[in-house]
């Protein structure tokens, strides 16, 4: 048995090891739990980094065959090294794993490698992948384990024909077809991928659109740059059963009427949400319940049921992104030095990694409509940019939602080039209760692509954006 630390991470992911070092900052003796061999859990080793990597690797060599000619690059014949691209991918996150691993030992962090299991609220047990036991205590425990990918019982998961997020990056080969079940933010993010590589991609999405968390004109709009890849989508439409055989996946089809129609395709990617990884913890030994989702109930110190033992991340209600576990793992271990620290849920940025790209911030126009506020739209289009016809980038939008009386930004969304660094500006100004007329009044480098946001600030005052 250990010496007892004054704070237990279970998991080093995003929200875990940005809470483990905060902590270490702040003074706290400090150790992290993880299963895995490497640090960084899903985000840096399966998810968001690896999938970047290869959305950016796809979207070079889409260029090389599409765009560069109108640019005057010539550039002939042009092929896809999976292999190369995929080491890349490797070497990423590699690298990027390596990093964590260089600011646990920089901050004096305790990593031990294993499955955790509480005994008690202060004691966890550690079984190492070769079934050696130890335990660690620690006065206050953090649940950081984050989320593994859903599954439907029609199409179950075997790693080869019917997979998850974590297999798709790592194909053995581009295959000629893929049926992606699920039009979410990982389902668009990787048929892009593959669209982009020449397979024909399908997405079977039971809502009526793409992206269906975020401002439907996003949606929309996403849909038409996608149907530019040949993707093909089907809405309001369910996939009810599924076998394989010779290599294939044949799909049975439903749509809201309960129409039914099958579909073969080489591979099915499962993309329906995630489920908080919660089992194994021994929750129920030490009084904790979880909901539908797997996820443990906190209050605003971030604290479960239980007295010294707290939760950040997935494992919690709200949305599944890591820069909303990597924050609340921050506030979390500055409330525990007596920090009067606070996460605004409201101003929590969502982000679609498709090229353009997609992002968005506070309330949409559905949610306001719905709610009967008054509010004002102003909408800038990037083929109005001169910035975005120079570089032939002029697909999308910004799009401002202000209040109709008092001119606060409610929300902003965005559809286009780099969407993912713009929409930055919008948080900041929504943090600050800026009004739309305060965003319009800013000056803006031009030429550049945030020039829109002013534009459809301005429109979203009354006043009409100056070059549209």
């Amino acid at each position: 048995m250990s010496d007892t630390y004054d704070i237990g991470v279970i998991g080093a992911g995003p929200g875990g090891y940005v809470a483990a070092i905060r902590a270490a900052q702040l003074g706290f003796r400090v150790v992290i739990i993880e299963a895995q061999a490497t640090l960084g859990g899903t985000c840096l080793n399966w998810g968001c980094i690896p999938s970047k990597a290869l959305l950016d690797s796809s979207e070079h060599y889409h260029n090389a065959t599409k765009a560069f000619a109108v640019h005057g690059i010539k550039t002939g014949k042009v092929s896809v090294d999976w292999r190369q691209m995929q080491q890349r991918k490797n070497d990423v996150i590699a690298n990027t794993t390596a990093g964590i691993d260089y600011l646990m030992a920089k901050n004096a962090i305790t990593v031990v490698h294993g499955l955790a299991t509480f005994e008690t609220p202060s004691r966890v047990r550690v079984t190492a992948s070769d079934n050696a036991v130890s335990t660690v205590d620690a006065a206050k425990w953090i649940i950081a384990t984050g989320s593994t990918a859903s599954e439907i019982p029609s199409v179950p998961l075997d790693g080869r024909y019917i997979i998850g997020s974590n297999e798709a990056i790592s194909l053995p080969k581009i295959p000629k077809e893929m049926v992606v079940i699920g039009g979410g933010v990982i389902g668009v993010e990787l048929g892009s991928v593959y669209a982009r590589l020449g397979t024909a991609v399908t997405i079977v999405e039971w809502s009526d659109r793409l992206i269906p968390g975020m401002d439907s004109d996003l949606g929309k709009a996403l849909r038409k740059s996608l149907s530019g890849l040949s993707i093909t989508c089907h809405f309001k439409t369910k996939v009810v059963a599924s076998t394989v055989a010779n290599k294939r996946v044949q799909l049975t089809l439903a749509d809201s009427n309960d129409k039914t129609r099958t579909m073969d395709t080489d591979v099915v990617l499962v993309a329906v949400g995630r489920r908080a990884n919660t089992a194994g913890l021994g929750l129920e030994a030490i009084g904790l319940q979880t909901n539908e989702r797997g996820q443990i109930a906190v209050d605003d110190q971030y604290e479960t049921a239980v007295k010294g033992v707290y939760a950040i991340g997935d494992v919690t209600p709200g949305p599944m992104l890591a820069h909303k576990a990597s924050e609340e793992g921050v506030v979390c271990v500055e409330r525990m030095a007596g920090h009067a620290a606070r996460l605004n849920y409201a101003t929590i940025p969502g982000v679609v990694y498709t090229w353009p790209e997609v992002a968005g911030v506070g309330d949409t126009e559905d949610a306001l409509k719905a709610s009967g506020r008054g509010y004002k739209v102003g909408k800038f289009l990037f083929k109005a940019s001169g910035r975005a016809r120079a570089a032939e980038e002029s697909e999308g939008f910004v799009k401002v939602i202000s209040d109709a009386q008092t001119d606060e930004v409610l929300g902003v969304h965005m559809i286009g080039p780099r969407a993912s660094d713009m929409i930055g500006e919008a948080v900041v100004a929504m943090e600050f209760r800026a009004s739309a007329e305060d965003i319009g009044m800013i000056t803006h480098a031009h030429p550049t692509f945030s020039e829109a946001v002013k534009e459809a600030a301005l429109g979203a005052t009354g006043q009409r954006p100056i070059h549209m």
